[in-house]
């Protein structure tokens, strides 16, 4: 899975002159929090989020009359405040490295580029949609979570055993385990009843995490 398949596009973008009052309403209408910001070619020179904004706008505090708060915001440019060493992935970018990016740079989101363009935009809210889709969450069926040790060919015999026993495999992920040794695997699964299938990976597995029956979940 790739970040092209699951980035947000057309992207909404803005240039360097853009005011700061421009920028919040855009959010504020099209339900964004961060706009791109690109020059005249059309490359992208920087990001701009909704905490940006509202940390420049004036407080509630502030002297100003609302005319010359309302004068201030229309007047002040993106460029003054927007982050110019923008962070950034490719269209054949895999998720798990664009989660992985935003999860170490504490960022919700990065542009997509393709060369100098701006070709879309990849949140948290689509990585864990992502998410979602990996462990079948909106699947019916088994949700059996094992672990197991790291041993070549294990995994094999164990989706070999199950298919035997007539279950389908929707699903699948694969977690850290205990130590450095084992690994957890999240399946989802159905076509076979529950006491059947525990019987039947016994010999394939450390121990049963958990197993439940879920109707989407």
């Amino acid at each position: 899975m790739f970040v092209g398949s699951r980035m947000k596009h057309p992207v909404i973008t803005i240039g360097p002159k853009t005011s700061l009052d421009e920028a919040l309403h855009l959010m504020t209408t099209e339900h964004i929090r961060r706009l791109p910001v690109i020059d005249h070619s059309g490359s992208l020179i920087g990001i701009v989020t909704e905490l940006d904004l509202l940390k420049a706008s004036p407080s509630e505090a502030t002297s100003l009359s609302v005319w010359e708060i309302k004068s201030l915001l229309s007047s002040f440019p993106i460029e003054k405040i927007m982050s110019k060493e923008v962070i950034s992935v490719t269209e054949d970018t895999p998720m798990e490295e664009a989660a992985r990016i935003m999860a170490d740079k504490k960022i919700g989101g990065m542009p997509v580029v393709r060369g100098e363009s701006v070709v879309g935009i990849i949140t948290e809210t689509d990585i864990f949609k992502a998410f979602l889709e990996v462990l079948g969450a909106r699947e019916a069926g088994l949700r059996l979570t094992v672990e197991l040790d790291k041993s070549p060919g294990v995994l094999a015999k164990l989706t070999q055993e199950i298919f035997e026993i007539g279950g389908n495999i929707l699903s699948l992920g694969s977690f850290l385990g205990e130590d450095s040794k084992t690994v957890q695997l999240v399946f989802k699964i159905e076509g076979v009843e529950e006491k059947a299938l525990l019987e039947a990976i016994k010999p394939f597995i450390s121990r049963v995490v958990d197993i439940r029956n879920c109707a989407g979940c």
